[in-house]
């Protein structure tokens, strides 16, 4: 067994969720999508590292304007269907509610809703449908905030 380090596994806390409710809580977000757009909620920012230690709040503001991992929470009636037509796109829905994708990092419209009973905030964006980027396969909660060598 290899137990050297990386200066990558120790340039960088990682980070512990609980759970997938955790790193997306349950939070109304008080909109319903219109059209062909799509709503999502960006993964909270965490307050502490997977060793117990609390994140400053510049590093979860970092954290949480760098995430491009969201999951779906609700659709416009044309997301994903022709326009002109109102027929499903021959391949059909992209994703459905609850599929975790990859957002484009400065696009859509945001807002904050406070996560009940805790200090955190849910982030929500809505975007249109063609703007979402891929559909994640893997464990959400392993994409990291992707921030560049020199800000770190």
């Amino acid at each position: 067994m290899n137990s050297a380090l990386s200066v990558a596994d120790i340039s960088k806390p990682k980070l512990a969720y609980a759970s997938l409710e955790q790193a997306f809580p349950a939070v109304d977000p008080g909109l319903k999508p219109f059209g062909s757009t799509v709503l999502v909620q960006m993964r909270t920012p965490m307050t502490r590292t997977a060793g117990g230690f609390y994140l400053a709040q510049e590093t979860r503001e970092t954290e949480k304007w760098n995430t491009q991992v969201a999951k779906v929470v609700a659709l416009g009636p044309l997301a994903f269907k022709n326009r002109d037509t109102l027929e499903p796109w021959p391949e059909g829905d992209w994703v459905t509610k609850g599929t975790f994708v990859r957002v484009p990092k400065y696009a859509g419209d945001r807002w904050e809703v406070p996560v009940p009973g805790s200090p955190d905030r849910a982030l929500f964006i809505l975007f249109n449908d063609r703007d979402l980027r891929g559909e994640i396969t893997i464990d959400p909660l392993t994409y990291e905030a992707y921030i560049p060598a020199e800000a770190a």
